[in-house]
């Protein structure tokens, strides 16, 4: 391989092993030919979502400029163009390897422009239209590189433990993105359980959730658990080397829940973590476990496996 593009691989781990390591951990199940695939869209995202959220200190209208300009390189690369980046090499490769759809990506990084400007979202319906591009299409991404019996059957599972997953993230990280002036709790949600914008505030500033906020979490929680339930038939569709994997994710992911819920739903009273035993508990046992066997769906009560 090209020292070049061997470099721009690395790249890509190293944002992998950094940021993403309940995700890292699961990758690391894979057969070794596909992890460096796995590692090239996850660079493509973080790398993406550092210019969004760790550029702060400038004006909303250098942070979009960046943006524009690496999507710009993005897309001359995709069209041929040679593209000095430390990372877009392996993400130009990967995405020719497995002719990916080049939708998905311009979808995502329609979502990332999102949010330079958008700080909160009325309704579900109009979170789900910021997160089929900030996570659905992640899925359908990943799917022709797991690979699939039935890569049609197996689409819609893709894209909803996409929402899945990124709600999961939402529902953890509600102080981090207040930090940032953001709420992915949708107006129509806070207004369900009389929360105000500046209640969560408060909270945040307090380390600790009211009741009417512990109740809306619980809530969006209860709406997270529905897309792993639609996920998961998804799991066992993957090429068997990739069950794994995804079957680890899927019990960390839903592990976060699990950690909110063991906490009162208080999301302000620390960042909900799965622990090291655990996560090396799942991974192992996913190791185990026969190809094609269902995953349980998280939730309480250990729901049936599906």
């Amino acid at each position: 391989m090209d020292p070049d593009l061997t470099a721009a691989y690395d790249r890509c781990r190293e944002l992998h092993r950094r940021h993403g390591r309940t995700y890292y951990l699961a990758t690391r199940l894979l057969p070794a030919w596909k992890r460096r695939h796995v590692h090239a869209l996850y660079g493509f995202t973080r790398y993406a979502d550092e210019i969004v959220d760790r550029t702060e200190d400038l004006p909303p209208a250098e942070r979009a400029a960046r943006l524009d300009y690496w999507a710009s390189r993005f897309m001359a690369g995709l069209h041929g163009a040679s593209v000095d980046d430390p990372l877009l090499p392996a993400v130009l490769h990967t995405i020719a390897v497995f002719n990916l759809d080049r939708n998905d990506f311009a979808s995502f990084l329609k979502s990332m422009a999102m949010d330079l400007t958008v700080t909160a979202y009325p309704t579900y319906d109009h979170l789900l239209d910021y997160m089929e591009g900030s996570a659905a299409v992640i899925g359908t991404m990943m799917l022709p590189i797991l690979g699939s019996s039935d890569p049609v059957a197996a689409r819609e599972p893709a894209r909803q433990l996409g929402f899945a997953f990124q709600l999961t993230n939402f529902i953890r990280d509600v102080a981090e993105d207040l930090d940032r002036g953001r709420t992915y709790l949708p107006d129509e949600d806070l207004a369900k359980f009389g929360v105000t914008n500046d209640e969560l505030v408060h909270a945040r500033a307090r380390g600790r959730g009211t009741p009417r906020i512990r109740e809306l979490i619980e809530y969006e929680v209860t709406r997270a658990l529905a897309h792993y339930a639609a996920a998961a038939p998804g799991i066992t569709m993957l090429a068997p080397a990739s069950q794994a994997c995804m079957r680890t994710a899927y019990a960390l992911y839903g592990g976060i829940l699990d950690e909110v819920a063991a906490q009162g739903y208080d999301v302000f009273a620390r960042r909900a973590l799965v622990p090291q035993r655990r996560r090396m508990a799942v991974a192992a046992r996913a190791l185990l476990t026969s190809a094609g066997t269902p995953v349980a769906i998280p939730g309480p009560k250990g729901r049936a496996p599906y």
